[in-house]
């Protein structure tokens, strides 16, 4: 119930190579990029990565942290497919789970329930059930006796979200269109963090937005983080859209060559270094 505020570089130094580590956000949208840039400045490896993945992906996969991915698709949305990702796929550097969307959220709600498995028709007489030999099926007990894929729990021992707002206690507030699944991670995980653009206190969350937008509860949230421009350059709508001019640079650069420009220093050196080019 205490202040949980932490900074990036803190919430990083409790996460240890071997982890499985979920990531919110949807494709190249509210990422919580702040947190994943000073993960890139540790030496934190061996990641089993689960993501509705964008450049949080395509920066891991570029420097070697992961060793599994679980996801259902790896985009920058305006570029469809995530290019750093790709290339380290092509090379074989990582396992890949790769999942139909609505399996990847039963298996975020079953890991949030404590529950091995949920029941889900995605799935079915598609080539998910081919690439993924290890997934198996269940048959309803009742008297339709439908088959079921038995998506498996996919549990975290660690979570990072980004939202518009937060308090210091970890009530995260969404108020963009969309909350994609953050909620979801946080509670599949055995810690979450939250970064935020703007942390205020617990009455101004509900002041002009509805108590629906408050979708991340202090319960599962382990710590917070100011960053104002925290998932940039992917979107933060309404705070801000997506940086498509560096987003572009992101994806025509070398990853070598990118991370020495916008990855080396902290924050502020990123603050900086996007402000020069802009």
């Amino acid at each position: 119930m205490g202040d949980k505020t932490m900074t990036a570089d803190e919430v990083v130094s409790r996460l240890a190579s071997g982890m499985t580590l979920g990531i919110g956000g949807w494709g190249s949208r509210r990422k919580p990029m702040a947190l994943v840039r000073a993960l890139l400045r540790t030496s934190v490896s061996d990641l089993t990565v689960v993501s509705y993945g964008g450049p949080d992906v395509g920066m891991l996969a570029a420097a070697g942290r992961l060793r599994k991915l679980v996801t259902a698709f790896v985009t920058l949305d305006s570029v469809p497919l995530e290019p750093h990702y790709r290339a380290a796929r092509e090379r074989g550097d990582f396992e890949l789970m790769e999942v139909d969307e609505a399996m990847f959220m039963w298996g975020l709600r079953a890991a949030a329930n404590r529950l091995p498995f949920l029941p889900v028709r995605a799935g079915l007489g598609s080539d998910v059930m081919r690439v993924n030999p290890g997934l198996r099926t269940v048959t309803s007990p009742y008297g339709d006796g439908e088959t079921f894929v038995a998506m498996p729990a996919l549990r975290l021992d660690a979570a990072l979200v980004h939202v518009n707002r937060a308090d210091r206690l970890g009530n995260g507030q969404y108020l963009g269109p969309d909350p994609y699944f953050d909620d979801l991670f946080c509670e599949a995980a055995d810690t979450a963090y939250v970064s935020c653009e703007r942390i205020v206190d617990t009455a101004e969350l509900t002041k002009a937005a509805a108590p629906q937008t408050l979708l991340v509860k202090r319960h599962v949230v382990t710590g917070v983080v100011e960053a104002p421009g925290g998932a940039h350059f992917t979107s933060c709508v309404p705070d801000y859209g997506r940086d498509e001019a560096l987003q572009k640079r992101y994806a025509g650069t070398p990853w070598p060559e990118f991370a020495a420009r916008f990855l080396a220093g902290d924050e502020r050196d990123y603050r900086a270094a996007v402000e020069e080019e802009s």
